[in-house]
C-alpha cells in the first residue's frame, strides 16, 4: 500500500507540473493491469548442506550452509512423487508411496557416496513438504544423508566437508573392527577399534530381508542370525558348512522401527569371536585364519 501512495504522489507531482498528457478512458477495466506472476511452489535446493534434520521442511525456515562450514546433514536428491502418490494424502510411513521414495534415496545416496551407507557411520533421512504446501501442490520429498557418532549411536553429528565419495578408498566413516563391550551376555556397545589391534568382531556386509512386518522381524532373529554366518562365510572365504558356527558367530544390526516402517530392509551384520581376541581382519583369512575351535 505505501509503494502505491508514493506512486500517486509521484503522479499528482507530474500533473502539476504539466509533464504528463492527459489519458482518456478507453471502457476497458482490464487492458492497463500487469499480469499476476504464476505462483510457484517451494522446492529445497540438491546438493546443499543443512544446519538441522527435520522431518517436515516449512519453507518459512528454511536453509541451507555451505558443505565447507559445519552443518548436519547433506542433501543427495530432491525426488518428486508421481502417480497415485501425487493424487491423494500426503505419504506417510508405512505408504507403497514412501516406501518408493526410501528407495529412490537410498539409490542416489549410494551414487554420491560410491557404496552402501549402511557400511559406514551414515543415517538417511526422508524430509517431506508441509501439509499446507502439500494441499497447495507441492510434490517433492528429499534424500537426506548424516554422519552418526557410531554404530550404537545414530543420532547425527555436526561435520565439515561434503559426504561425496565418502565410501571411496580407505575412510574412517566405513565400519570396519570392533571390541564388542558386554555387561553379562548381553551386547552394550561396539567399541571402533583398528583391525590390527585385539579384537572380537568385524563388519562384514549388509543384507536386505524381506518384506515383513516389524513384529514379524523381531520374531525371526534364527533366520537373521542364519544369513549373516552366510555373509560371514563369503567374507573369511571359508565353507559355510556345518563347522561355521565353531569357526564365528554373529551379531547384526537391524534398522529402526521408523526406519523398517519407511521401507529400510538392510541389515548390517559382524563376525564374533567369542572364543579368543583377533589381531588381524578375517576377510579372505580361509580356514587357517579362522579355524574351527
Amino acid at each position: 500500500m505505501r509503494r502505491w501512495l508514493l506512486a500517486l504522489a509521484g503522479a499528482a507531482t507530474l500533473l502539476l507540473a504539466g509533464c504528463v498528457p492527459g489519458h482518456r478512458a478507453d471502457g476497458d477495466l482490464t487492458d492497463d493491469w500487469p499480469a499476476l506472476p504464476e505462483a510457484r511452489v517451494f522446492v529445497p535446493a540438491t546438493d546443499a548442506c543443512l544446519p538441522r534434520i527435520t522431518a517436515v521442511v516449512p519453507a518459512g525456515s528454511y536453509e541451507t550452509v555451505d558443505c565447507a562450514r559445519s552443518h548436519l546433514a547433506e542433501v543427495v536428491h530432491v525426488g518428486t512423487f508421481a502417480g497415485s502418490a501425487a493424487t491423494g494424502p500426503r505419504p506417510e510411513p508405512g505408504s507403497p508411496a514412501l516406501r518408493a521414495a526410501r528407495a529412490e534415496c537410498d539409490q542416489r545416496a549410494r551414487e554420491v557416496i560410491g557404496g552402501d551407507w549402511h557400511a559406514a557411520r551414515l543415517a538417511l533421512n526422508i524430509a517431506l513438504p508441509t501439509t499446507a504446501a502439500w494441499l497447495a501442490g507441492a510434490r517433492w520429498y528429499r534424500c537426506d544423508l548424516a554422519e552418526t557418532g557410531s554404530i550404537d549411536n545414530t543420532r547425527p553429528v555436526n561435520r565439515v566437508g561434503s559426504l561425496r565419495g565418502a565410501l571411496v578408498g580407505d575412510n574412517p566413516l566405513a565400519h570396519r573392527c570392533f571390541d564388542p563391550k558386554l555387561i553379562g551376555e548381553n551386547l552394550n556397545y561396539m567399541a571402533p577399534v583398528l583391525c590390527t589391534e585385539p579384537h572380537r568382531a568385524e563388519f562384514v556386509g549388509v543384507f536386505v530381508e524381506r518384506d515383513m512386518s516389524w513384529a514379524d522381524f523381531l520374531r525371526a532373529a534364527p533366520q537373521v542370525h542364519r544369513r549373516c554366518m552366510a555373509l560371514i562365510a563369503t567374507f573369511a572365504e571359508v565353507p559355510d558348512n556345518a563347522d561355521l558356527p565353531y569357526r564365528a558367530g554373529s551379531i547384526f544390526y537391524p534398522p529402526s522401527q521408523r526406519e523398517w516402517t519407511e521401507g529400510d530392509r538392510g541389515v548390517r551384520c559382524f563376525l564374533w569371536s567369542d572364543d579368543r581376541k583377533l589381531n588381524r581382519s578375517m576377510r579372505g583369512a580361509g580356514p587357517e585364519g579362522l579355524p574351527v575351535i
